[in-house]
């Protein structure tokens, strides 16, 4: 399962968590478009957002009309997207549920038309066993036919290189400035387990603060993730690029 490490950096990071974005509205809009299209003509209407974090897929999804249910193991995370669900006006389309991956059984209630989990959040799970039991619990969340989406870093590439340092974002206004970037720690399994160093900069003038949060992820090739998706039953496998994410939409079969 997500252990508590994972949960309370998402917990520190929930309040910047819109920064993160060159323009947050416009990444909305884009994502709830995105999915739209994926699901068009599939007949989806109810939907599970698996990951929601902040609610970058399930406030979108809910003004186009979907009817969503937004699970995270954050609090914090969760917090914010009924923030977010507040400022669009859709607090009352969606229902939200504090569980991770494992846990799902606990807290929703299938059959969906759809299972999402965006944002790279499928490699919080560290060993093999978690992740298959994961996609296996999406399989069985949804209805014969049913879509699954899954978001994440294409760790292959990422594998090879084993960056260190990575630049992240920077947003200025009058008052202050805002500043990301990523230490990146590389340990060898079996299995490798790669620890992301994020550091957040606010302030202005000479008057910074620095904080530092750490999150672990198993790096996990698209062609892995592949494999457990058909051994779990999916068929119909597609990638498509979506900036830093490689999506893959699987289909349950009839």
């Amino acid at each position: 399962m997500i252990d508590q490490d994972t949960v309370a950096f998402y917990d520190a990071i929930a309040e910047y968590y819109p920064l993160f974005y060159k323009d947050w509205e416009v990444q909305l809009e884009r994502e709830g478009l995105s999915l739209r299209a994926i699901f068009r003509n599939k007949g989806v209407k109810r939907v599970l957002d698996a990951s929601c974090g902040a609610g970058t897929q399930a406030v979108p999804l809910a003004k186009l009309g979907f009817d969503v249910v937004a699970v995270d193991p954050s609090l914090g995370m969760l917090r914010k997207a009924q923030s977010t669900a507040t400022e669009h006006d859709v607090t009352g389309k969606i229902l939200f549920q504090q569980a991770d991956f494992l846990r799902l059984p606990e807290v929703v209630q299938g059959p969906f038309d759809a299972v999402i989990s965006k944002g790279n959040a499928l490699p919080h799970l560290l060993t093999d066993d978690e992740i298959e039991r994961a996609v296996r619990i999406f399989y069985d969340l949804l209805r014969p036919g049913g879509i699954l989406v899954l978001g994440m870093r294409d760790f292959g590439p990422f594998m090879e290189m084993r960056p260190r340092f990575l630049p992240g974002f920077i947003h200025q206004d009058d008052d202050s400035e805002f500043i990301t970037f990523d230490i990146w720690e590389w340990e060898d399994g079996p299995p490798t387990i790669a620890t992301q160093n994020l550091y957040i900069v606010t302030g202005t003038d000479n008057h910074y603060t620095t904080i530092k949060r750490h999150v672990m992820f198993r790096p996990l090739s698209v062609d892995e993730v592949q494999v457990v998706l058909l051994e779990a039953g999916f068929t119909d496998i597609k990638e498509q690029p979506d900036r830093w994410e490689q999506v893959l939409v699987a289909h349950k079969p009839q």
